[in-house]
């Protein structure tokens, strides 16, 4: 049974994490693609293409990329190659304390070049949470003359 887990599935946006692949068959070729929705609607999407190892799995921080979004070793590279699927988007995250951005990652069998995922069920699929503020910060809007800006108070 093929598995893709984040660890951790909870962190703050500007921490690593890892992501692993099990169960595949050795030297099998893979799509991992990350996907989330921002707060506008708006989708964002990256993708890359891997070959399993002799154990039949696929660690993003170990193995290059063969193609997709990116190309190389990027142990991030699923998160930080998010594209939107509308030209001219951002992803900006305008609601730092009230939620977190859900990523959700999925493997498919072989090599996918299309935009959008293929048909059929994923062989494995996780979520991962991205927050923008630790627990216990606490955010103080600032106005003071023409300065505006957020002020983040530790706990």
């Amino acid at each position: 049974m093929v598995e893709v887990t984040v660890t951790p599935q909870s962190s703050l946006a500007d921490r690593p994490v890892r992501v692993r692949v099990r169960g595949l068959s050795p030297g099998q070729a893979v799509t991992l693609r990350a996907s989330l929705t921002d707060e506008q609607g708006e989708e964002f999407q990256s993708r890359a293409f891997y070959r399993a190892d002799l154990l039949g799995e696929v660690d993003p921080g170990c193995q290059p990329a063969l193609g997709g979004s990116y190309c190389g070793l990027w142990p991030m590279g699923l998160f930080w190659f998010l594209q939107p699927d509308n030209l001219f988007r951002r992803l900006i995250k305008r609601d730092v304390a009230g939620s977190p951005f859900l990523v959700r990652l999925q493997v498919f069998d072989g090599i996918h070049l299309a935009k959008h995922p293929p048909e059929g069920q994923p062989l494995a699929s996780c979520q991962a949470e991205r927050w923008y503020l630790a627990p216990g910060v606490q955010r103080v809007p600032v106005r003071e003359g023409r300065v505006r800006g957020a002020l983040f108070l530790p706990p």
